[in-house]
């Protein structure tokens, strides 16, 4: 079977969709989603620098309030921003089938094999999850990082489940378009699995410069490491689970315990 899912990522549609439109829809598909993002987080690391001083004094907050004093309109606001920022995975999606592929079915996120997906998932997000808490500790210490602050919502009634929601959709985004498809196209383009491997690994560290150089590195080399399971599962599913533990680890355990403990940096 790996050997199959192997085959089928590195050949061309059905249909034959040239190499050319693979490129075009490519870049089309990051320039909506985390290609754009990687532009936005290097415009706001270069403000970040660039102001007088340390990184470390600095926030890059996530999880903010979009309306203040109006919790309702905030909630609908948070909604909102998650189910648009989702509309890349739905195109993604959209491409696979016309190609011929059968969706995100191909990509190995589905539901034929839950048990394994959340399993592998949870065993990732234990090795990585102390493992990137330690890097983003050194490296804020060492002024290469802002003090990340994962939320600052108000104490109201949806801020758990809406963090929660918050941290399953970059999952579903960041796995799905710069694990999975990416892979793909660049396969069916003629990368090498060593570029194809670089160029995943490095999208998915721009985007998270806005954190400093240490978010920039240390997720890069999450990425080699979910490209390199991914290779080996033939699955985004894993992976999915993985970060969407991490996240919610992030999200919620910083809501519990910032403030509360001396270890866990805050503004």
């Amino acid at each position: 079977m790996q050997v199959e899912a192997g085959r089928v990522a590195d050949s061309l549609p059905e249909q034959g969709v040239s190499p050319r439109i693979l490129r075009s829809e490519t870049v089309l598909v990051l320039a909506l989603s985390l290609g754009a993002s990687g532009v936005s987080a290097l415009i706001s690391f270069v403000g970040s620098v660039t102001k007088p001083g340390g990184l470390k004094d600095q926030a890059a907050k996530l999880n903010t309030s979009y309306a203040p004093g109006r919790p309702w309109l905030d909630l609908a606001w948070q909604l909102f921003g998650i189910a648009t920022a989702l509309v890349p995975v739905a195109l993604v999606a959209h491409l696979l089938l016309r190609e011929g592929a059968g969706g995100l079915r191909v990509l190995g996120f589905d539901r034929r094999r839950p048990a394994p997906d959340l399993g592998r998932g949870a065993l990732i997000a234990a090795g990585i999850g102390s493992a990137g808490l330690g890097f983003y500790l050194l490296a804020r210490a060492a002024g290469g990082n802002l003090t990340v602050v994962p939320e600052s919502l108000p104490d109201v009634w949806w801020k758990y489940p809406v963090l929660v929601l918050s941290a399953v959709q970059n999952a579903v985004l960041e796995e799905v378009i710069v694990v999975g498809y990416l892979l793909r196209r660049l396969g069916q383009l003629g990368w090498t699995p060593l570029a194809a491997l670089a160029a995943s690994s490095v999208l998915r560290g721009s985007y998270h410069l806005y954190q400093g150089i240490g978010g920039f590195l240390g997720n890069m080399a999450m990425g080699v490491v979910f490209v390199l399971l991914y290779r080996r599962w033939q699955r985004v599913g894993p992976l999915v689970v993985a970060h969407s533990l991490l996240d919610i680890g992030a999200f919620v355990g910083y809501a519990l315990l910032a403030g509360k403990v001396s270890w866990l940096p805050t503004v």
